[in-house]
């Protein structure tokens, strides 16, 4: 198509020149409109500008049929974008009943509950009853990091009795203490700590057991014994934690003078 244009924009210049030389030549024989050459060169100009008409209407059909041909894109995007937006709108919809549902649902079963009532632990009773040695011993420990002391000490004691044989006997027994001392009943957990340095020689807990012997044995105003206790531990468990805090209240009871 350029180069059809690009000959009809040279063509007509190059045969006008022509015609013009040709009649210079010739005007003094014979009249222009007998003369032959000019005679062709009048029919091509002729020529030259159907061409230039037939070029310039197959240029305007070409783009006309191309924004024919964009319009019918945009129509079949639009008919695509008001599709998704149907379907968009109709998910929003479902999603709304799905959580009214929900929600319903919820309030119902809210509605429908009943109170939970936490039973106390009765004597012979485990925290976890039927559950195995490590589930009662980590529920009596939670009972007692929780502040529950009352009911920590009956886990542990219930502990006790149900898995005289258990590897955390020894722990229980030492917590069992533990829940006594928070309680400030100083002569039950002198007992308990006791019950571990006689009955659970391979515990790990018999450095901080040896300890709260010797701070309960202080509570109880029982200096001699307190001190020996205390200077067990430094001998037997230097490097231990409880060791260190050891160390730190004999050297409370040396400025007490006790």
């Amino acid at each position: 198509m350029e180069t059809e244009m690009s000959f009809c924009r040279w063509a007509r210049p190059v045969a006008m020149a022509l015609a013009t030389v040709f009649l210079l030549s010739g005007c003094a024989t014979t009249p222009p409109e007998e003369d032959p050459v000019f005679i062709r060169l009048n029919d091509l100009d002729r020529r030259l500008e159907r061409l230039e008409r037939i070029l310039s209407n197959q240029s305007l059909l070409q783009m006309a049929q191309q924004v024919q041909g964009l319009e019918a894109e945009l129509r079949s995007l639009r008919g695509s974008l008001e599709q998704i937006e149907h379907e968009n709108s109709q998910l929003r919809t479902q999603q709304r009943d799905l959580y009214g549902d929900l929600d319903r649902r919820l309030e119902e079963l809210k509605s429908s509950a009943l109170p939970v009532i936490e039973a106390p632990l009765t004597p012979g009773m485990l925290p976890v009853p039927g559950g195995s040695d490590r589930a009662n011993y980590q529920a009596g420990f939670d009972t007692l990091k929780a502040g529950d002391y009352d009911k920590a000490i009956e886990s542990f004691r219930q502990f006790l009795a149900t898995f005289p044989g258990s590897d955390l006997a020894g722990n229980a027994q030492y917590w069992l203490g533990e829940g006594y001392y928070a309680k400030r009943d100083f002569g039950a957990a002198l007992q308990a700590f006791q019950d571990v340095v006689g009955n659970y020689s391979r515990s790990g807990k018999l450095p901080d057991a040896w300890l709260k012997v010797g701070y309960s044995q202080y509570e109880l105003k029982n200096w001699r014994g307190a001190r020996e206790a205390l200077e067990n531990v430094v001998r037997e468990y230097p490097d231990s934690s409880a060791a260190g805090e050891a160390r730190q209240r004999l050297e409370r009871m040396n400025a007490e003078g006790r």
